[in-house]
């Protein structure tokens, strides 16, 4: 990683306005960077992680078309955190490895690492700052009943699913509140980007 770039880590629980907190950054010219989007390059792409996915979990995580099925594994390893871990052991360091190259490879001035497990992960290493989304239980299952489709029984599971909001909370430098109005999330992103470019001197 570029020991001039200063890279903000960007976490929160699911539906929490992560990715809408990184589009923000992106725009005042950090490098964003999506770990998860990567995991899934990763399960696409890698003939190496899928052959370690399907000798740990078979070939019900497979497509016919032998391609891993994420929504297959996800039901395999979300119910299980021992496959769960597994599965991050698997892909965590690489994953963190693909992040330091692109870091690496920038010359932005800051960048933005958004990942839901960055504090569980070799991740929390690359950040110098830690910033975690938050909003409440009521507004995750909305936008994930309305935004990506599931049923409110899904939704809720996979809130109750994770690990409680606070304990990222207090890992926090920097705590986003999603829960009103996109430009009241705007002002304290701003607010926040201001106070870290004085501490980059940009």
């Amino acid at each position: 990683m570029s020991p001039e770039c200063f890279s903000i880590g960007l976490t929160g629980n699911i539906a929490t306005g992560k990715s809408t907190v990184m589009e923000m950054l992106a725009r005042r010219g950090a490098l964003a960077v999506d770990a998860d989007h990567l995991v899934h390059q990763l399960l696409e792409t890698d003939p190496t992680v899928r052959a370690e996915v399907v000798a740990r979990f078979g070939t019900k995580v497979c497509t016919a078309e032998e391609h891993i099925d994420r929504t297959r594994l996800g039901s395999v390893v979300f119910s299980d955190p021992e496959a769960l871990r597994d599965l991050e052991a698997i892909l965590h360091p690489r994953v963190s490895a693909m992040v330091s190259e692109l870091i690496g490879s920038s010359d932005a001035a800051v960048a933005v690492i958004e990942a839901i497990k960055l504090l569980e992960s070799e991740l929390r290493s690359l950040c110098s700052t830690i910033w975690v989304t938050t909003c409440s239980e009521e507004q995750q299952v909305l936008r994930l009943t309305e935004e990506r489709g599931l049923s409110h029984r899904e939704a809720v599971s996979r809130v109750r699913g994770q690990l409680p909001q606070a304990e990222k909370l207090a890992q926090a430098d920097v705590v986003i509140d999603t829960s009103g109005r996109l430009d009241e999330t705007e002002e304290q992103v701003e607010l926040a980007w201001q106070r870290e470019l004085e501490k980059v001197g940009a």
